[in-house]
């Protein structure tokens, strides 16, 4: 069995950073995808406690300090691709580990704002496969993940979909109404996603959000984990 966690950290964590390890090293994942991570003195504090828990393979798509960017740690062998050689905006915002049996992609996509990098993955999950591809897509479904329409680039994950991707969450907890972020104003949005090949669908045993993390303010966003065995 391997567990992967996915979570959107909020601006580094700041104060939070010894409340968001006692959580991870809580849920025994083995590969983590950490979306918002800042490679600034807390980062260094939160990567060095991850390598105390024997997270000994890290990689941070981008090296700056103060922008948001994903880190991907693991407790076995892997090694990184990242995209700033490529001409899109916004390519620090994806980085790809290597393993043997799979190629993981973490994300933290922009915003409301034009990018192209879910047809970059697209294209990467066509090519380098079996893929699984997760973290803060800053989107979804409308009228499925949100009540309403407001999302950019549900188009492009349908696109995604053909290219033989699968919801995780989806799959295993059918259309269940469950957000990773919610407004101020009470309104939520599914905006965290993990994606997996279908060739790997037969081996995913759990897939789900861990909203109390949310809830107790260790981060805006909820974590999410998936199992494969």
């Amino acid at each position: 069995m391997i567990k992967f966690l996915a979570w959107n950290i909020q601006q580094g964590g700041g104060s939070r950073v010894l409340g968001i390890i006692n959580f991870i090293a809580s849920q025994k994942a083995d590969v983590l995808v950490l979306s918002e991570f800042r490679n600034n003195k807390q980062g260094i504090l939160l990567r060095h406690k991850l390598l105390e828990r024997k997270y000994l393979f890290q990689y941070v798509s981008l090296g700056t300090s103060d922008t948001n960017s994903v880190l991907i740690a693991s407790k076995f062998p892997c090694h990184s691709r990242l995209f700033h050689g490529t001409d899109l905006d916004f390519a620090h915002d994806v980085i790809a580990t290597d393993f043997d049996a799979f190629h993981l992609y973490g994300v933290y996509l922009p915003h409301k704002k034009k990018h192209k990098l879910l047809n970059l993955l697209e294209k990467e999950v066509l090519v380098h496969t079996p893929g699984i591809v997760m973290g803060d897509f800053n989107t979804g479904k409308n009228f499925i993940d949100q009540k309403g329409s407001s999302f950019w680039y549900t188009d492009e994950l349908k696109k995604f979909e053909k290219a033989g991707m699968v919801d995780a969450f989806r799959h295993i907890n059918g259309d269940v109404e469950s957000y990773s972020w919610i407004s101020h104003q009470g309104n939520g949005y599914r905006y965290d996603h993990i994606y997996v090949h279908e060739d790997l669908i037969p081996i995913v045993k759990t897939c789900d959000y861990i909203h109390s993390a949310r809830e107790n303010k260790l981060s805006d966003h909820s974590p999410m984990f998936l199992e494969l065995g």
